[in-house]
């Protein structure tokens, strides 16, 4: 099949679009509002964008309380989302009003961030603490206005961790068994099992060819 985007003539019951970009690590997001009403919800169009300095996205569709939220106080963390946590992860997707706490409403221990404000989810391996950079508007269907998406720049000013997940000098992101988002109501997760290593090409001197080397990684990024 081959089908526009603009008359979206796919003949499918739903867009295959987020069936195709895929997987997609998902940003479980917490915010404070300027009253101290802490959020968490997580997005599936997540990514880091940068490492010097470490930068992340998200996006969101509508103005929902993330975004009320980032534009009063300008801070906020992402949680990992994890198997383990797949439950309290949904959960706190529920579009409740603006006064509910979604820790509490998914059953999960907040901790105190150290550099931000807004709280981490206790029980996630990793967590990133970021303050706001910018908010781009897109483009957005006339016919379609509520599904406006707005993509939020963060600047990660720290790093947590769970010691448990730190081996060998190496973070063991299989072990954490993170997920990730695939289409409809699809979701993934990566495994120690499912973690492989390839070494990059060596180009040669000439430009001109590249080969690559046998044996595992040797640590070294080239």
């Amino acid at each position: 099949m081959h089908y526009s985007t603009e008359t979206r003539d796919h003949g499918m019951r739903h867009d295959p679009f987020k069936a195709l970009v895929v997987p997609r690590p998902i940003g479980w997001i917490s915010t404070l509002s300027a009253d101290g009403v802490v959020n968490l919800a997580p997005y599936s169009f997540f990514n880091g964008v940068s490492d010097s300095p470490p930068m992340v996205m998200f996006a969101s569709a509508g103005t929902k309380d993330t975004l009320r939220n980032l534009r009063e106080t300008g801070e906020f963390t992402c949680s990992i989302a994890t198997w383990e946590l797949r439950e309290q992860m949904n959960m706190s997707s529920a579009t409740v009003s603006a006064e509910v706490d979604e820790f509490a409403l998914a059953g999960l221990e907040p901790a105190a961030s150290r550099f931000v404000k807004p709280p981490r989810v206790a029980r996630s391996p990793a967590a990133l603490e970021c303050r706001h950079w910018k908010t781009v508007e897109l483009p957005f269907d006339p016919k379609r206005p509520q599904l406006a998406y707005s993509v939020v720049f963060g600047l990660v000013v720290g790093v947590y961790i769970d010691d448990a997940f730190v081996k060998d000098g190496r973070v063991d992101t299989g072990a954490m068994r993170p997920l990730a988002r695939l289409g409809y109501m699809d979701y993934s997760v990566l495994t120690p099992e499912s973690v492989f290593s390839l070494n990059r090409p060596q180009v040669a001197g000439d430009g001109r060819s590249a080969t690559v080397p046998g044996g595992a990684w040797d640590g070294n990024y080239r």
